[in-house]
């Protein structure tokens, strides 16, 4: 299952136009929206008519009716989904990954930071940056990963 994750659009629509005109984009089943800010996945919902899983950003608050933390299971995985700013992620993403274990996840997916990271271990933890204000780069940033049963994710940081 190809599984597209994006974060931190922060009203940029077309930054996520361009996030979908990348060959990555080709071929995702569906998007994984970390969020900041929650009216952008509607959007990617109605130009893609794929489904989005999304959270609540702290720049949402307190428009947002999202849930702070969402558990999805895909492709054989149970991943946690959430923008991170409850667990602290801009200091050490501890926190998520202990919430991670305590769901019974294997993937943990944030965003906040706008910087990309990817970190291997007992949680595969997961930050796509920031589609359109990084932090770690002139081009904002979104992944694919491609999940399957039983096996670790494959994942690649795309840079628009």
């Amino acid at each position: 299952m190809k599984v597209g994750i994006v974060s931190d659009s922060h009203g940029n629509t077309n930054a996520l136009d361009a996030m979908l005109q990348h060959p990555a984009a080709v071929n995702v089943e569906v998007w994984l929206f970390a969020g900041d800010i929650a009216m952008d996945a509607e959007y990617l919902e109605m130009v893609t008519d794929l489904p989005v899983i999304k959270v609540a950003g702290n720049n949402d608050w307190p428009m947002s009716r999202l849930e702070d933390t969402v558990i999805a299971d895909l492709g054989g995985h149970r991943i946690l989904l959430t923008h991170g700013h409850l667990y602290g992620v801009g200091f050490s993403t501890q926190n998520l990954v202990l919430a991670a274990v305590e769901q019974a996840a294997d993937i943990a997916i944030y965003g906040h930071t706008h910087v990309a990271d990817v970190s291997i271990g007992e949680v595969t933890v997961l930050n796509p940056g920031s589609v359109a204000r990084p932090r770690d780069a002139s081009r904002g940033s979104f992944m694919v990963a491609e999940l399957a049963p039983e096996q670790h994710p494959v994942v690649k940081l795309i840079r628009i």
